[in-house]
């Protein structure tokens, strides 16, 4: 579910009543719409659905029914002149407003921190021979930044990213890399910035082996250790079968 905020927000209250005569449906919508945190671009709207046919609307700008068929009309006329539409303009400050400022609180002043990984990728340029990638994940809301430091310097040549990328969970990811020549003892770090952090925080690309080539170490030195067990296991179990064996001299 991706906001709408701040390109548009609605917020929305239905009531349904279904009529058990012929199958009639009547359908009242209560909107609120805005567009910025300072709300004032509010609007109120109270909208009447008769067989998926509006047939009249009370509009808070212009602060009136308005009637969109016969009956619409009729009705919205009687509205205006027995006062139901300065009645229904107090749900401005009486219904909009409040429920806005809880959907800002649980909804759109949130924040969640990203998920970020630094691992060697394949190099696809000749001039160097080592390729990073910096990855964010699970991060919202949009608007975070990827450097890469050098030895604490902030490097620009070499550096490629992606754009942020919607996951269509209100979550984003993005990706960084850096293309570059080693040198002995020197640090490489991701530093990201998001609305999430108090500060900015640095992730530290860890040389020592490349990803691929410690996932093997892992594996193979689990096979080991898995191989002495069995090893283990076969020698007590030989052990004990020989100790209560009787040899039998041959005639």
């Amino acid at each position: 579910m991706r906001p709408w905020f701040p390109s548009a927000f609605r917020a929305l209250a239905a009531l349904s009543a279904l009529s058990a005569v012929d199958g009639y449906f009547l359908h009242m919508q209560r909107e609120c719409r805005y567009s910025s945190e300072d709300l004032k671009d509010i609007e109120y709207f109270d909208r009447y659905v008769f067989n998926k046919l509006e047939y009249m609307r009370y509009n808070s700008t212009l602060n009136k029914y308005i009637g969109y068929t016969d009956i619409g009309v009729k009705n919205a006329e009687r509205f205006n002149k027995e006062g139901e539409a300065e009645r229904q303009h107090g749900n401005l400050d009486g219904y909009c407003k409040p429920n806005a400022e809880l959907d800002f609180d649980s909804v759109l002043r949130r924040t969640v921190e990203p998920t970020v990984k630094v691992k060697t990728a394949e190099a696809s340029s000749e001039r160097h021979t080592t390729k990073l990638q910096c990855s964010a994940y699970d991060f919202y809301p949009e608007g975070i930044k990827l450097k890469w430091l050098r030895n604490g310097v902030e490097v620009k040549d070499g550096v490629t990213a992606t754009e942020e990328l919607y996951d269509g969970d209100w979550y984003h990811q993005i990706h960084s890399y850096l293309e570059f020549t080693p040198q002995s003892g020197e640090t490489i770090q991701c530093q990201v910035d998001h609305s999430s952090f108090s500060q900015p925080k640095t992730y530290k690309w860890d040389p020592s082996l490349p990803e691929g080539e410690r996932n093997k170490v892992i594996i193979g030195a689990s096979g080991l250790v898995l191989g002495l067990v069995f090893a283990i296991a076969g020698l007590f179990y030989y052990k004990k079968k020989s100790t209560g064996r009787i040899l039998v001299p041959s005639s």
